[in-house]
């Protein structure tokens, strides 16, 4: 039987999805789940931003560590390899001289995280950053930074999980202006037509006359 995967991205959620969370054999989310208060429910995992700002505000965040996602997973993905992020650093900093500590890793803080509450940690590989730049670079996304962190979850799924049924929620392609949004919008719409993906969508109850 395909394993069924969702994604709960950090946008909106309409409620009358929520009743479908927990329908599936993996729920994975992201970073600081900022929407699990208005989309509660099951989480598997949470894909996490490892460098940068982000990074470490989370992992020094007792807060982040107590977040009812975050110590229910059972597991924590570091979705950017810190040498590929790394050999970077020169470029990013020369191109977008504010973001001198975009390449700082703090992969170490998430491992001893997992390590003392017994979750499995998993530093996504290279593979799926460059499917998709590669596939981005089709849609001609303009000057960007990094895919986000999505955007690398679904590659690396698309590429490690391929019988499996995935499905997005909260997928709103808006945030950082480092990633190239309007395109992964357009990408992301294409693997749904060709259906690699799909959009969860809400479960509209009958009104009774």
């Amino acid at each position: 039987m395909c394993e069924r995967i969702l994604l709960v991205g950090n946008g909106s959620v309409d409620p009358c999805a929520i009743p479908r969370l927990d329908d599936f054999d993996r729920v994975i989310r992201f970073n600081d789940c900022r929407n699990f208060a208005s989309a509660p429910g099951r989480t598997d995992v949470v894909a996490v931003c490892n460098t940068g700002r982000p990074a470490r505000q989370m992992s020094a965040s007792v807060a982040w560590r107590r977040h009812p996602a975050a110590a229910a997973a059972r597991e924590i993905w570091s979705v950017r390899p810190p040498l590929l992020f790394a050999a970077a650093r020169a470029r990013i900093v020369r191109e977008h001289p504010d973001l001198t500590d975009l390449c700082d890793d703090y992969t170490d803080a998430f491992v001893a995280f997992c390590h003392a509450t017994g979750k499995r940690h998993l530093t996504l590989d290279e593979e799926a950053h460059r499917a998709a730049a590669a596939a981005l670079a089709r849609l001609a996304p303009g000057a960007y930074v990094t895919p986000s962190t999505g955007l690398i979850v679904i590659e690396h799924l698309l590429r490690h999980h391929r019988e499996a049924r995935i499905a997005l929620i909260g997928f709103d392609h808006s945030g950082w202006s480092g990633h190239p949004f309007a395109a992964e919008r357009r990408l992301v719409d294409a693997y749904v037509r060709r259906g690699l993906l799909s959009r969860l969508q809400p479960v509209r109850r009958e009104v009774s006359a």
